[in-house]
């Protein structure tokens, strides 16, 4: 079991590592515009993405 915990780490940090890796600019200027975001709607984007990781480990999981 904890195989797949391992491998699901690895498939993230590869997941976020494209971005900064061929769009470095484009990253940085994202991230910037991400930063300037009011902290209401941050919250609000982390829970959906929470609760779309959820579902998807509901559904999909083994």
């Amino acid at each position: 079991m904890a195989d797949y915990w391992w491998a699901a780490l690895g498939l993230v940090l590869i997941i976020e590592g494209l971005g900064p890796m061929f769009f470095p600019n484009r990253w940085r200027a994202y991230l910037r515009k991400i930063a300037d975001q009011p902290t209401i709607q941050m919250q609000q984007l982390g829970g959906f993405l929470v609760i779309a990781g959820v579902l998807l480990l509901i559904f999909f999981a083994p």
